[in-house]
């Protein structure tokens, strides 16, 4: 995954803004979302959404002897086709629902299931660049979960306010698969 943009918290912001180089550190899977649909132009086939929320924690040169540890955010979406055969079978299921009361003969569509088995990261390249070069096509994250929110000490920043960028390229190794009950 090259040239992945970070989302640094307020702190290292500051850090990055200072900083002469930045050295890769650290990379944690923190969650991945996925989502799976039916490819409208192909039967058997569905198309995986995944995206993967990542801690970066690197190492930033500020002029000192000592670097200054910053972290962020990083998210990447990865979109795959995968057959998974026409699940035309109904499954009904006499598994208690407390919310749904004991509907036992309710029957619903046989959509398969994505897994994903990833392992953390490897971080292959960093770097800061400052802001008033060429845009790229990384438009500004708006909205992440909660609980990714809750990972990190500080609150991450989002917007651009005229300081350096920060960006990863990793090396992800991934398995993505669909599975059906039979």
């Amino acid at each position: 995954i090259e040239d992945l943009r970070v989302y640094p918290t307020r702190a290292s912001q500051a850090v990055i803004d200072r900083a002469l180089s930045v050295r890769g550190g650290r990379a944690e899977l923190l969650q991945a979302y996925i989502d799976v649909e039916p490819a409208s132009y192909n039967r058997g086939f569905y198309s995986v959404d995944i995206r993967y929320y990542y801690r970066i924690t690197a190492e930033a040169f500020v002029g000192g002897s000592r670097p200054a540890e910053i972290s962020g955010l990083a998210v990447f979406d990865k979109r795959v086709l995968l057959f998974g055969s026409e699940g035309n079978a109904k499954i009904f299921t006499s598994r208690f629902r407390p919310e749904a009361g004991d509907c036992q003969g309710m029957g619903r569509s046989n959509l398969p299931e994505a897994v994903v088995e990833a392992v953390d990261p490897i971080v292959l390249d960093a770097r800061a660049e400052d802001r008033c070069k060429p845009c790229r096509c990384d438009c500004g994250l708006t909205e992440i979960p909660a609980f990714i929110a809750q990972s990190f000490d500080q609150p991450l920043l989002f917007d651009d306010n005229g300081g350096r960028r920060y960006y990863v390229t990793l090396g992800q190794f991934s398995l993505v698969r669909l599975e059906r009950g039979t």
